[in-house]
């Protein structure tokens, strides 16, 4: 394999870092990532990707922030249906996961008719999959409320916020979905504006509909519900318009527009074993906190702080992440297989470097940092704690998180999902019991055991990655 220098930047000497950002911004349509220097195409295919996962966060924020003005129930409501609409979140990314693994693939292989046809057949699985969510969900709402421990208040107040997110949940799938379709052809730009729009949009409408303003009637906490589903909506109906265009790395003629069950079977294996992979994290989350638990509100309290500063912080190493796995498939796809493994390792050491800053900022700051959010002494106690244990393990995330990525990215979706099992169910859940309760280390155990499992998860993947049999994986 030829060397090539680390920067991000051409070695040409005509194109500037910041010309380079302004590039990634603009879109970066026509560009050819099978060809050219790995580093500038990783740059010009993360920056987008970085604020695209960032932005995708916002919705929620925006939400509380308005909906906490209405009390306690209100925000009850929204935190129950958030959790209820994480089993969705994970099948939209799941999907994604395959949608992007075809898609750069195709475009790889300078196929962009059957790239046009992957892309409708995956869009065509979405609004499939939303239809019987949104019926099922909008019938029992109030049931699935109370499911999740909600009183009789909170389900009288909230169930038509329950009611309407999971309706309009097709704008949810649509909006994760169509976004893996543009990253996996490379226009990565067009993703982060369909969420630029969105945001905005929700921003604008949800203190005019929840508190009515202006011409709007006051809907309160349903308000919020509307409020997001039609940014969304907005969002998805701006992917379709560039989806739509004939200026893009491949058309969708109506030709395009029928049922390929071939197509939609590679999409449901891919996406399948994605959706699995990423309910095995989010339910290993969920058996760290039952254990941490058992030490009391102010350890959890803790935790919860924590970990809200560590994903924060790992949000951009997602987007790095995506962009290796945009590489990998299209590479392959160009037959070159050792540039999508010299992208996976260039992207693994980009990562490596951020990373390794961030955990050691964490590590050191991480008084000043859990001061922002809290100011008791019990919470701030444990969240320092969990803060520096966790970051410690952050250089082990670098490239575990990009490789892990560009399993998917190449189509083998089972090797990661094979390997979370193991890490997360297998090794986290129990090496946390066993530290934090036989052990006596109390949550310091579950924050260690947090920081051994990714660090694992790193070392496995980099063992298994190296034996190359995902370059053989046919799509």
């Amino acid at each position: 394999m030829s060397a090539e220098p680390l920067s991000v930047v051409p070695d040409d000497g005509r194109s500037s870092f910041r010309s380079t950002v302004r590039h990634a911004m603009r879109g970066a349509e026509g560009k050819d990532f099978t060809e050219g220097p790995i580093g500038h195409a990783l740059l010009l295919l993360s920056i987008p990707m970085v604020l695209e996962v960032g932005l995708e966060s916002v919705f929620a924020v925006v939400n509380v922030f308005w909906v906490n003005r209405l009390g306690a129930q209100a925000v009850a409501v929204v935190g129950l249906t958030e959790a209820m609409l994480s089993i969705l979140y994970a099948l939209g990314m799941g999907l994604g996961i395959g949608a992007t693994a075809m898609i750069a693939r195709r475009i790889g292989e300078k196929r962009p008719e059957a790239a046009a046809r992957a892309a409708v057949q995956a869009v065509l699985l979405g609004v499939g999959l939303s239809v019987p969510i949104a019926v099922f969900g909008g019938i029992f709402a109030a049931d699935l409320l109370r499911l999740m421990g909600a009183d009789a208040q909170v389900i009288a107040q909230g169930a038509g916020f329950t009611r309407i997110m999971f309706i309009g949940n097709g704008s949810i799938l649509l909006l994760f979905l169509i976004n893996a379709i543009f990253r996996g052809a490379g226009d990565a730009a067009v993703a982060m504006r369909s969420l630029w729009i969105a945001n905005l949009a929700n921003l604008i409408l949800d203190p005019l509909l929840i508190f009515g303003i202006g011409p709007f009637q006051a809907m309160g906490v349903e308000g919020a519900a509307v409020a997001t589903t039609v940014g969304r909506g907005i969002g998805v109906l701006y992917q379709f318009y560039r989806l739509s265009g004939t200026d893009r790395r491949f058309v969708i003629l109506r030709a395009h527009l029928r049922v390929d069950l071939a197509i939609i079977a590679t999409l449901v294996r891919l996406s399948g074993n994605g959706v699995f992979q990423i309910l095995i994290s989010t339910t290993s989350w969920i058996g760290l906190v039952r254990i941490l638990a058992d030490f009391g509100a102010t350890a959890l309290a803790g935790y919860t702080v924590a970990i809200r500063v560590v994903l924060f912080g790992l949000l951009p190493s997602w987007g790095l992440s995506n962009a290796a796995a945009t590489m990998v498939g299209q590479s392959l796809g160009a037959r070159k297989p050792d540039r999508a493994e010299q992208s996976v390792w260039r992207a693994g050491l980009f990562n490596f470097y951020f990373l390794g800053a961030l955990g050691a900022v964490f590590v050191v700051a991480a008084p000043s940092i859990v001061a922002i959010f809290t100011s008791d002494p019990g919470i701030t106690k444990y969240a320092v704690v969990a803060l520096r244990v966790i970051s410690v393990g952050f250089p082990f995330y670098a490239y575990g998180m990009v490789l892990s990525n560009a399993f998917n990215g190449a189509g083998d979706t089972w090797t990661p999902t094979v390997i979370n099992v193991f890490c997360f169910w297998l090794l986290e859940i129990p090496l946390a019991y066993l530290l934090a309760k036989p052990l006596g280390w109390g949550p310091t155990g579950v924050f260690a055991a947090i920081a051994i499992a990714f660090s694992t998860l790193a070392l496995v993947s980099a063992v298994v990655f190296r034996r190359g049999k995902w370059k053989g994986k046919v799509l």
